[in-house]
């Protein structure tokens, strides 16, 4: 497969012109598929659509099919205790979020009792996970890894991933502030993303079911969401990155120094 340090940048600029027809579809049909979801989300294919078209450009039928054979890769993740990070970081935040809100007197619902129906739920939001991760993580992350590192590569494909959704939010009218809180909240769990691929092997199929647990979590607070903080989540999302990366940082060391 092509080397990638210098088509990811490519890349990117794909991905955003190629979901220029949903974010126009967005604002002719101004309809939510799910509350705070506008019709332009049904472009979240569109990094699976562009890592193809590069792949397929310089390594045809048989690159494109090995690309997409990492959709379900979770024989990568040799420790499958890596499931559990994988699974329940975004509860742990989300839990942690409701709880600090009812604690600082906000007025929230009781949870909704956990029911069947949440894996339909799942299973639609795995489904558009991969639409994305087959890109960002399957395409992207990698060279940037190799490039830069875990936390410059987590950074930059955060920001990239959070200004691509500039315009659904937009289209779901949310606030500038809004917006702003969200997107740290966004750099931050792709940085425990890039920390989570590199230790689940670089499995696609983790990255995505992490990824569809960040839209199931946002889905099941009170209301659909309606209750959602950015502000809030963003901050928690930020500790648990530092957090994470700190002692990512002094295990590495431990382990030198034994060595």
């Amino acid at each position: 497969m092509q080397d990638r340090h210098e088509s990811v940048f490519t890349f990117f600029a794909l991905v955003f012109a190629l979901s220029i027809p949903f974010w126009v579809l967005g604002a002719i049909k101004p309809i939510q598929l799910l509350p705070g979801v506008p019709i332009s989300a049904i472009g979240a294919f569109t990094p699976a659509l562009g890592a193809l078209v590069l792949i397929y450009k310089n390594d045809r039928l048989s690159g494109v099919l090995r690309l997409l054979q990492r959709s379900f890769d979770f024989k990568r993740v040799k420790n499958k205790n890596w499931y559990l990070a994988v699974i329940f970081i975004n509860p742990a935040i989300t839990v942690l979020a409701y709880g600090i809100m009812r604690v600082i007197g906000e007025l929230l619902p009781n949870p909704a009792p956990l029911t069947l129906a949440i894996f339909p739920m799942f299973v639609l939001f795995f489904i558009a996970a991969l639409g994305e991760e087959i890109g960002w993580s399957g395409y992207a992350t990698e060279p940037l890894l190799r490039q830069g590192g875990m936390i410059t590569a987590g950074v930059l494909l955060g920001l990239v991933w959070a200004v691509w959704h500039f315009i659904p939010l937009i289209q779901a009218h949310r606030s500038v502030e809004w917006i702003a809180w969200w997107s740290l909240g966004t750099i931050s769990l792709r940085t425990i993303m890039g920390w989570l691929y590199i230790h689940s092997g670089m499995s696609v199929f983790a990255a995505a079911v992490f990824h569809a647990m960040i839209n199931l979590c946002w889905q099941l607070f009170p209301n659909n969401g309606s209750f959602y903080d950015p502000r809030l989540f963003g901050l928690i999302a930020l500790c648990f990155a530092i957090a994470i990366l700190t002692a990512e940082r002094l295990l590495t060391r431990n382990n030198m120094r034994v060595a």
